[in-house]
């Protein structure tokens, strides 16, 4: 039986993808082999030995202390692509809301209360509310993952003429691409050709960089959306291009106090992946992965070691986490040899500062084993299956 520890609510449709007769899950868990969260902040957890895995409900990892549980051998889950089409909705919806000046509209006429003649108001004011149509304009996307790919297809079958912009573009993602879209050569050509530009790229050193004098280079007059996160641009430098007409709306999901009340900065309340379809699907994806991790060693959607699968025979399954370095493979293997256990089959992953090797032996007696791999310098965890 595997015990699992829920912080935060976790959808029944996820819930249902761990089987009762192998799964115990509860939020009081002492002793669990993994862990589902949502947005509960890790940092402060004491993780306890017991510890296996931790499965995100959604795509960011800032709650959970990643490096660390990778020097402990935990291996961290996330589920990119499960809330995608939902965050692609709010940035369409952005999208019009940056151009049309509804916001401003609809709070106008709440401001109309109580008074006489609203009709006559109303079509006397509605003049400070014009916003072009997005028909036939630039629509610049940063980041083809997932989402980037669904809001840049959604921005071309509106009209719009899209240029993508991705060093790192997945096969997938080109798969999925519509071939209407202009493939720029850098973030640069983006910034300074598209009428409208939507940001969808992870919170790190080098993508802050990226941004970092981006109102410099961005068209004039342009409409920024950032459903991605909110620290990849100054508040200062986001208010300020504002003020100054540099950007004519700037929309976000990511509030704070200094972007509240701001004219033409419209702040949305992190609603990206509010709908009850994304928290089934982060659910029921996340279960998944720790199902899959803990029954058969495979990994697949981790953050912190590399994705690998070995179709389960039913022999058993010496699961190795270690570090990235030289002399560790060579020397596990040595030690199932020298047990006199066949090798049936093996394969070794890596990712950055971290690796995994899963070996299938023939012999189902392998008592100590675990012992004796734990000697091998860099060897973290083992794990037999």
């Amino acid at each position: 039986m595997h015990n699992i520890l829920t912080l935060n609510k976790i959808s029944e449709v996820g819930l249902a993808k761990l089987p009762k007769e192998a799964f115990a899950v509860s939020s009081e868990e002492a002793s669990p082999a993994a862990i589902l969260v949502r947005s509960a902040d890790m940092h402060g957890y004491e993780a306890p030995s017991s510890l296996l895995a931790v499965g995100r409900a959604g795509a960011g990892v800032n709650n959970i202390p990643v490096e660390k549980y990778a020097d402990k051998g935990i291996v961290v889950f996330n589920t990119p692509g499960a809330n995608a089409n939902a965050v692609k909705e709010l940035v369409v919806a952005g999208l019009l809301l940056s151009s049309r000046k509804i916001v401003e509209g609809i709070n106008w006429v709440s401001s109309l209360a109580g008074q006489d003649e609203i009709a006559k108001k109303v079509e006397a004011g509605k003049s400070a509310f014009v916003g072009p149509e997005i028909y036939g304009k630039k629509f610049g996307v940063i980041g083809l993952g997932a989402i980037g790919v669904l809001v840049a297809n959604a921005c071309n079958s509106l009209g719009m003429q899209v240029y993508g912009y991705d060093p790192f573009l997945s096969v997938d993602s080109a798969w999925s691409l519509s071939r209407s879209i202009h493939k720029a050569a850098g973030a640069d050509e983006v910034l300074s050709q598209c009428d409208y530009i939507s940001v969808h790229v992870p919170l790190n050193a080098q993508t802050k960089k990226l941004f970092e004098d981006a109102f410099c280079k961005v068209k004039k007059g342009a409409r920024l959306l950032n459903f991605s996160r909110g620290e990849l641009f100054s508040d200062d430098a986001v208010k300020a291009a504002v003020a100054d007409g540099t950007l004519s709306a700037y929309v976000t999901d990511f509030p704070n106090e200094n972007l509240l009340g701001v004219p033409g900065i419209i702040t949305v309340p992190h609603l990206g992946a509010s709908t009850p379809e994304s928290e089934d699907n982060c659910a029921a994806m996340a279960a998944e992965e720790i199902k899959a991790y803990l029954e058969y060693g495979d990994i697949k959607n981790s953050v912190n070691f590399p994705d690998l699968h070995i179709p389960y025979t039913g022999r058993k399954r010496i699961c190795v986490l270690h570090r990235n370095v030289p002399n560790v493979v060579g020397p596990l293997t040595t030690a199932v040899a020298d047990k006199g256990v066949n090798i049936d089959n093996m394969m070794n992953r890596s990712k950055g500062a971290f690796a995994y090797t899963v070996i299938d032996v023939d012999q189902p007696d392998i008592e100590g084993i675990e012992q004796k791999l734990m000697k091998v310098e860099g060897a973290l965890r083992i794990r037999i299956i």
